[in-house]
C-alpha cells in the first residue's frame, strides 16, 4: 500500500516553524518495514486544501494529514475534508464527550467550574466536528481526537500529539501492512561517474530483479569523495545481495571506477 503525507500550515511554508513531520513519519514507517511514497506541503487555504484532500481520498493510498484541524479561523482541514467528500460536518458524539472531559479537567486545574453552554466551550466543541461518517484517532496527549475517513487520516500539527497518533493508525488499522523483511540498501561510490553512462545498467538491473529499485545520488562537492555518483539497489534483503552483485559486475564491464561500498 502506498503511503502519502500532507503537511498543512502557512507557518511551515513561511519558515516560521520547521517541519518535524516528514522525518518522524519516515522513521515510524521504516520501523514497521514500510516506506513513504509521496509528501506534499500546503498552506492555510481552504480551496487548495479541498483539492489536495480530494486527490488523497481518490488515491486509495494510506495518507496522513498533519495540521489545520483546530477551531481557529486559520484552521481549514476539517471543512476542506468535508468539502472534498461532499459530506456535511457533524459533531461526533464521542469526540464531544472527550472534549468536554478535557474542558472539565482544565477548569479543575485552574480552580474554576466548566460551563457546558459557554461560548468558549461551544467553540471548543467545533474541534469535534468532522465529515459525516468519520472515525476517531485517539490523542494520548490531551484527548482531543483526530479523525479519519477511509484511508485518509487527520492529526494535529503539534508533533507531540501527531506522532503517537500516527503510530496508533499504523498499528491499529494497518498491521497487515507491516513487513517482516525491512527494505534495505546497498550502494557503491563511483568517483567521477556520469549518470547518463549508468542509466542502461540501472534499467537492466530493475528488469532482471523484480521488486528491486535502483537509485543514483549524484554529488558535485562531497567533502570526502568529491564529484561522484552513489549508485545502489534497495528492496527486500532476500533479493538484495544478488541484485547488488549483478550491479557491481555491470559496473566492471563498463569500466567504472568503483569506490567505497555502503550498506543501510
Amino acid at each position: 500500500m502506498r503511503v502519502g503525507l500532507i503537511i498543512v500550515g502557512d507557518e511551515i511554508l513561511s519558515g516560521k516553524r520547521q517541519d518535524k513531520h516528514l522525518a518522524a513519519c519516515i522513521e515510524r514507517l521504516q520501523a514497521r518495514g514500510m516506506s513513504l511514497t509521496w509528501a506534499r506541503y500546503i498552506g492555510d487555504d481552504r480551496e487548495a486544501q479541498t483539492a489536495v484532500f480530494r486527490e488523497a481520498f481518490a488515491s486509495g493510498d494510506l495518507v496522513f494529514s498533519c495540521g489545520g484541524i483546530g477551531a481557529t479561523p486559520d484552521d481549514h482541514s476539517r471543512q476542506a475534508a468535508a468539502a472534498a467528500l461532499a459530506r456535511p460536518l457533524v459533531l461526533h458524539p464521542e469526540a464531544r464527550a472527550l472534549i468536554w472531559q478535557r474542558i472539565q479537567e482544565v477548569a479543575q486545574e485552574q480552580g474554576s467550574v466548566a460551563d457546558e453552554q459557554s461560548a468558549d466551550t461551544l467553540r471548543r466543541f467545533q474541534m469535534g466536528e468532522f465529515p459525516e461518517g468519520a472515525g476517531l484517532i485517539p490523542n494520548p496527549y490531551n484527548r482531543i481526537p483526530g479523525f479519519y475517513v477511509g484511508d485518509v487520516h487527520f492529526v494535529p500539527g503539534f508533533p507531540v500529539m501527531a506522532h503517537p497518533m500516527m503510530e496508533w493508525v499504523l498499528d491499529t488499522r494497518y498491521p497487515q501492512q507491516h513487513r517482516a523483511l525491512r527494505v534495505q540498501e546497498r550502494s557503491v561510490v563511483l568517483p567521477g561517474a556520469l549518470e547518463a553512462t549508468l542509466t542502461p545498467l540501472m534499467l537492466e538491473i530493475e528488469a532482471r530483479f523484480p521488486g528491486i529499485k535502483v537509485f543514483s545520488l549524484p554529488s558535485v562537492d562531497h567533502p570526502q569523495w568529491g564529484r561522484h555518483v552513489e549508485l545502489g539497489v534497495k528492496g527486500d534483503a532476500a533479493a538484495l545481495d544478488a541484485a547488488f552483485e549483478a550491479l557491481k559486475a555491470g559496473l566492471s564491464q563498463i569500466g567504472a571506477n568503483i569506490g567505497t561500498e555502503l550498506v543501510r
